[in-house]
């Protein structure tokens, strides 16, 4: 059974994090990029069961499609995690998936469990989430890094229930390859929670992952590659989503690089 610490301490310094994550004042929609900026991954586990996690979901909306201080998208991934959902509250976007991820982050990073709210940036570093201060550094320090691979969705397109996806990718790899991530995240999401830790009160989420799935491993530079990732059976069409891929050294390893598209 997953582990996690209870009494985070969930304070964030609202006036240092206007200043010091020197972020631009705009959202930038994806979707009409031109000339696409490299991008750095914000990933939050998360869950509506832990009451220490709001103040997290807000910072990941607060950096969530800005810009680094040298032109980097931030691009945010809500991971909700299962193992809260005994203890009152069934988070409805929790996954799996995201605690596979978490786990394997945890194994990676050395640590003797997994807690929430956690923020893993560029799969180098991880911290608790609501830490705005090393949220800030963290990025401040992928400012200084250029990413390795250039991956780009070309084209996505919905049909028959699946997403189909054109991509390439360039640059340098690593060794040991890349393995290739497609997330399907609902742009926002919003829940009264009416048990557990949060009960009463209304949270709202930011690029919430409703999807996982592994659809490539490259070893190398591709021009073009088409993959298909099934539609969650939640897929609503009324609602905004959008697709980030995810180019990340195999076995969890450093992100080198990520791309976004909205549909």
């Amino acid at each position: 059974m997953s582990s996690y610490p209870r009494g985070v301490t969930s304070v964030i310094l609202w006036t240092f994090l206007s200043s010091a994550l020197t972020i631009a004042a705009q959202t930038i929609p994806a979707a009409g990029l031109t000339s696409k900026p490299k991008v750095v991954l914000v990933e939050l586990f998360t869950s509506e069961g832990c009451s220490d996690c709001p103040p997290a979901d807000e910072l990941l909306r607060r950096v969530d499609r800005k810009q680094t201080s040298a032109g980097k998208l931030i691009v945010g991934v809500s991971e909700h995690v299962t193992y809260w959902n005994y203890l009152g509250w069934s988070d409805p976007f929790s996954l799996d998936k995201s605690d596979q991820r978490q786990n394997a982050y945890s194994n990676e990073f050395g640590l003797n469990g997994v807690y929430t709210p956690q923020m893993v940036v560029n799969g180098t570093e991880e911290f608790v989430g609501s830490d705005s201060a090393k949220l800030s550094a963290a990025l401040q320090k992928e400012d200084r890094h250029p990413s390795a691979v250039d991956l780009r969705i070309a084209s996505l397109d919905l049909a028959a229930g699946k997403v189909t996806v054109t991509f390439s990718a360039d640059g340098v790899f690593p060794s040991q390859g890349v393995d290739v991530i497609a997330v399907l995240a609902d742009d926002t999401d919003r829940s009264s929670v009416q048990r557990g830790e949060n009960s009463g009160h209304t949270l709202t989420h930011v690029a919430v992952a409703r999807s996982l799935t592994q659809v490539a491993t490259l070893k190398g530079a591709t021009t073009e590659s088409t993959v298909q990732i099934p539609l969650p059976h939640f897929y609503q069409q009324t609602q905004m989503h959008h697709l980030i891929l995810i180019a990340q050294t195999t076995g969890t390893g450093p992100v080198v690089g990520a791309d976004t598209k909205s549909f």
